[in-house]
């Protein structure tokens, strides 16, 4: 092995000074897909809405900081600001994301009732030899001047419209086909955004995996992201939900304790705690169906909503890197069948998100290393130790990135454990009341309030 390979450099941070231990480490054996935006390309309608050639570049690079310690605009490093209309960035990529540990992307496929857009770097990958595989994830939302899919300022409407089902799942049968997709038990792996969107979506689904057997596939495996408005597979006829933070991480159970100097006098945006968001991931409860588990390194859409803006704070590659490991010893421990061992990482590039795996200025390869870092464990110790002892190794990187008490000088160690073991994650239902309180406003503000005021008295 090359002494200067990442795969070295990870393990050596492995070993102990114990020479027995040296060769009892396990590659494990889980699959990272990392969420792929096929953006950063020009294409007309793009150069209608927002002016001519533009592409996703023009947020990252004007974005600018809205308090004291923000970081923007965020600057790529290693890839520079691409152009993914051409396939050898795309080989560029996958080569940088198979060193170092992740095992596919899942292309957002933007189809309305037949109509494509964004979709030439994914046509250039699939006629390609590029070594990386992959599935896709229909991204069902309107396309709005908003960038949130709501139903105001819409530019792209999806309609829903009789043998849209069966003409969607028709425009993505070769991919489905081709040999880098990636199945589970056999079936291909479909993802859908937003399932409740669609009227009646188990017939839809029902019809895709009907034409998925007539096609020759034992059958389709639809998973649907972990959205706001829904809680079981069950409730759309799908057989999985796939987590995607921050959904359902960034209410206000994650506000900050601390919160930073605004410097922008127009910020009305969202603050949360990227402790908080791992620390509800470590404590969800196990579900009685499959949950494929999801992960960020971070999140700042500042680039596309400059004064209302989602931000979290407090990340960083470390952090990232020990709740990857509390995942993957999730994954191990819960999916016993290896096709099924998924973990989804939100994002390799949505730099309009501030959420992604490639090196920028700032971090460098630093979230990569620890993607990487990740892929290994100890064989035998950590299997016997179990779940508890991967959720308690988080939390001690969790207690000591809190420091030290500032007010006695003494850690704040068996402080903050006391106060982690208090945390009780929102549930789903109180998620889905938030989330249909939107359209209301005044009601949602009201519910916020009495729900922070309810964390405040019980001491959170």
């Amino acid at each position: 092995m090359d002494i200067h390979s990442p795969s070295f450099e990870a393990l050596s941070e492995l070993a102990d000074d114990n020479p027995s231990n040296y060769f009892d480490v396990e590659n494990d054996r889980s699959k990272l897909i990392a969420f792929y935006l096929p953006q950063f390309h020009r294409i007309v309608e793009n150069s209608e809405w927002w002016g001519p050639g533009f592409t996703e570049w023009n947020n990252v690079s004007r974005a600018k900081p809205n308090f004291e310690g923000h970081v923007q605009p965020n600057i790529p490093r290693d890839l520079g600001y691409y152009d993914l209309g051409n396939v050898e960035t795309m080989r560029e990529q996958a080569d940088l994301a198979r060193i170092y540990g992740i095992g596919g992307f899942c292309f957002y496929h933007y189809w309305f009732s037949g109509r494509r857009i964004l979709s030439t770097p994914v046509d250039n990958f699939l006629k390609s030899d590029i070594s990386m595989d992959f599935c896709l994830c229909w991204a069902n939302e309107n396309w709005t001047r908003t960038w949130d899919g709501d139903t105001k300022s819409v530019l792209l409407a999806q309609e829903y419209a009789d043998g849209d089902a069966e003409a969607f799942f028709d425009s993505i049968a070769d991919a489905l086909g081709d040999e880098r997709y990636i199945k589970i038990s056999g079936e291909p792996l479909l993802l859908v955004y937003r399932a409740k969107a669609i009227p009646n979506a188990e017939k839809w689904f029902a019809i895709w995996r009907k034409r998925a057997q007539q096609r020759g596939f034992p059958g389709l495996h639809i998973a649907v992201v972990d959205f706001y408005d829904i809680s079981h597979p069950n409730e759309v006829g799908a057989d999985s939900l796939v987590e995607f933070p921050p959904h359902k991480f960034n209410g206000p159970q994650s506000r900050p304790d601390v919160l930073p100097k605004i410097t922008n006098s127009d910020f009305k945006g969202g603050i949360i705690d990227y402790q908080r968001i791992v620390l509800q991931s470590a404590l969800r409860d196990v579900p009685r169906f499959k949950l494929f588990r999801g992960i960020i390194p971070s999140w700042d859409n500042t680039p596309r909503r400059q004064d209302t803006p989602t931000i979290v704070l407090n990340s960083n590659p470390r952090l990232y890197g020990a709740w990857l490991r509390y995942l993957r010893a999730y994954v191990r421990s819960e999916s016993p069948e290896e096709s099924g061992r998924l973990i989804f990482v939100n994002a390799w590039n949505e730099w309009g998100e501030g959420c992604y795996l490639e090196p920028d200025q700032k971090n460098g390869l630093s979230y990569l290393e620890q993607t990487l870092k990740s892929s290994f464990y100890r064989k035998g110790e950590d299997e016997e130790r179990g779940i508890d002892s991967a959720r308690k190794q988080l939390f001690d990187v969790l207690t000591d990135e809190q420091g030290s008490d500032p007010t006695t000088g003494k850690s704040s160690l068996v402080k903050r454990r006391a106060k982690l073991a208090l945390y009780t994650p929102p549930s789903s239902f109180s998620q889905k009341i938030s989330f249909a309180l939107r359209s209301r406003p005044l009601m949602h503000k009201i519910a916020k309030f009495v729900y922070v005021a309810s964390l405040r008295l019980r001491g959170r």
